[in-house]
């Protein structure tokens, strides 16, 4: 018999980006800036990859690692106000076990020429794998790349 559980948490992880908040909205709204630096693995490929950014729209990021094992991001968008607060809710599978399912709101505040984002994660765990410190470490290298990109724009 399979052992069910469920495990609640809250991250919440803050950034100041050398952008304007036009820049780094765009680079959530933008399939084809999204799909360049949402990816936290470099080794991984990409099998599927869309974006409808809307109310109501869907992203869909499918990759698998080098051992073949999919990784599948499905998320609704739920929340959008243009530079200012994108908010979301997504399902994370890894092969066919749905291991978590989490809310995200993206907050931007303009500060001059920069952008204060504040990046948080309701998520529940799902039967076991996956855990918040991990989650918040690939987030964490999510909003890295995403620095680098917008700092390569400048």
């Amino acid at each position: 018999m399979t052992s069910r559980s469920t495990v609640h948490s809250t991250f919440v992880i803050e950034r100041e980006f050398a952008a304007p908040a036009p820049r780094v909205f765009a680079a959530w709204s933008d399939e084809s800036q999204k799909r360049r630096w949402f990816a936290c693995h470099d080794d991984w490929s990409m099998l599927e990859y869309r974006l409808d950014f809307r109310v109501g729209g869907r992203e869909l990021n499918a990759q698998a690692r080098p051992d073949g094992v999919v990784h599948r991001f499905e998320a609704r968008y739920f929340d959008i106000i243009p530079d200012e607060r994108i908010v979301y809710a997504y399902a994370m599978r890894i092969g066919d076990a749905n291991i978590s399912v989490s809310l995200v709101t993206v907050e931007l505040e303009r500060r001059r020429a920069k952008t204060a984002m504040t990046f948080t994660e309701q998520v529940v765990f799902l039967d076991g794998p996956g855990d918040v410190d991990e989650r918040r470490e690939g987030t964490e290298v999510g909003l890295t790349r995403l620095a680098a990109q917008l700092d390569a724009l400048e």
